[in-house]
């Protein structure tokens, strides 16, 4: 390894790996994109109270009504559809996490953004042809990108050095984060300027346009990679020779599913993306309702927290790896600290934002404040399951995301259902309810979460001859 290291040109940012890196991170600003638009055109495409044929309506009016369609949706009925794309995500998850080991990643992945690109651009005309048609849509979406989110974690079981696999994984995940950023912001201009459906259509062409540079520029192994340097070729090569073979038997299953650090990394995702959930998916709607500002505001102030948690996410990776390389906290420590903010820290900011929701500075600050906080999950839970099993990293992440899916589900339904029933103080109940199963989840992640390989990995790694 020592000599492997030795080879600095290979390992700076201009190299094919980092590009590759990008690439994932650009795919992932468009999933979210075409994942998050919804909830905020859907400020714009649920009907008013009046009705839209008045006999004196202007021509701007009705131009307006033509750029903007608008439907008679109840607020459980814009509930079921903002929960249904996690359906798809929920139940892809093990079979992606199983068929990644089998088939080329590169088709999986290219295919999943294609299909969740033509979802986008069919959803402006499903709306039209009634709400049935834009679930289908939404769920078909969620299992396309729930491939996408899956299959790319085990690309760097080939591409990534193991001594960059933390940044390599970081830069590329880290578009998850900047996607709502973007969306958000961009959004409300184009549904101002050019229409709600508009959104969906630039956003589902941007994604085939990357479905095609991912065709051209992505292999599954980079001997076979026409344009990547020898000399990067033979450093990634050396890099992994120590490796264990990455040719797939049976997982583990039951030693795994008894395997409590799994089932704390389960649980701690679930309350996460039960968190993330709340203050992505329903931060237009509940800013809408407190402040009753205009979509473009709306916007503007729904995306900004995602700024600052994007930079924050890069940099909890670079701080949690400060603490280890420094040796300042063991491996353990450090998990379960960075956990501690990513969960503990969002619940108490939702918390106070029904009770400061009149302020409009107040709300921004929480909402900054939280998606700070959430993004510390990248020095922590996220790479937990590289630290207790590395081998089956992939089947792993696809079993918490499971388990995290099914917080998102609940997350959603639950909030479409208590807004309801009760559109004002409902907000209240909904972030009582999230700060509860937080600290259950933390408290469990807490007691059982291990950082050391656990003996079914090695035993499955000591097979190998």
């Amino acid at each position: 390894m020592q000599m492997d290291n030795q080879v600095l040109p290979q390992k700076g940012f201009c190299s094919f790996r980092y590009g590759l890196s990008f690439l994932l991170h650009c795919c992932n600003v468009i999933i979210m994109a075409q994942r998050l638009c919804l909830s905020l055109t859907m400020v714009v495409m649920v009907n008013s109270t009046n009705p839209h044929d008045f006999p004196n309506t202007s021509t701007k009016k009705l131009l307006d009504n033509i750029k903007n369609p608008v439907y008679n949706w109840s607020p459980d009925t814009q509930g079921i559809i903002l929960s249904s794309m996690f359906y798809g995500l929920f139940f892809i998850q093990l079979p992606v996490g199983y068929f990644v080991g089998v088939y080329s990643t590169k088709k999986m992945i290219g295919s999943a953004l294609c299909l969740s690109s033509l979802f986008s651009l069919l959803l402006p005309l499903s709306a039209e042809v009634g709400e049935i048609w834009v679930i289908v849509c939404r769920v078909g979406q969620g299992i396309a990108q729930g491939t996408l989110g899956t299959a790319q974690d085990t690309i760097w079981v080939k591409w990534g050095p193991p001594l960059e696999r933390g940044r390599l994984l970081s830069m590329s995940t880290s578009g998850l984060i900047l996607g709502p950023f973007i969306v958000m912001l961009v959004t409300g201009v184009i549904c101002e300027s050019l229409g709600w459906p508009m959104a969906f259509y630039i956003f589902g062409a941007c994604g085939c346009f990357l479905c095609l540079l991912w065709f051209i520029l992505f292999y599954d192994d980079p001997k076979d990679h026409p344009f990547i340097s020898i000399g990067e070729k033979e450093y990634i090569t050396c890099s992994l020779a120590q490796q264990v073979s990455s040719s797939r038997k049976f997982p583990p299953i039951k030693a795994m599913l008894k395997s409590l650090p799994i089932l704390a990394i389960s649980i701690g995702a679930f309350a996460i993306i039960w968190e993330n959930t709340i203050l992505t998916v329903f931060a237009p709607t509940f800013i809408n309702s407190m402040l009753h500002v205009n979509i473009r505001e709306n916007a503007l102030l729904s995306a900004l927290p995602y700024l600052f948690g994007w930079i924050s996410g890069i940099l909890a990776g670079q701080i949690s790896d400060f603490f280890l390389t420094r040796n300042i906290l063991s491996v353990i420590a450090v998990r379960k600290l960075f956990t501690t903010v990513a969960i503990l820290f969002p619940a108490i900011f939702g918390v106070c934002l029904p009770y400061l929701g009149s302020s409009l500075y107040s709300v921004t600050i929480l909402l900054i404040l939280a998606s700070i906080a959430i993004t510390c999950a990248f020095g922590g839970i996220v790479l937990n399951g590289l630290d207790i099993a590395p081998r089956y990293f992939g089947i792993i992440k696809a079993w918490t995301s499971v388990i995290g899916m099914l917080g998102a589900l609940l997350a959603s339904t639950s909030t479409g259902l208590i807004l309801h029933q009760d559109p004002e103080s409902g907000w209240f109940k909904v972030f009582f309810l999230m700060i509860t199963i937080s600290m259950l989840g933390l408290i469990f992640y807490l007691k059982f979460a291990k950082a050391e390989i656990q003996d079914w990995a090695k035993e499955e790694k000591h097979t190998r001859l």
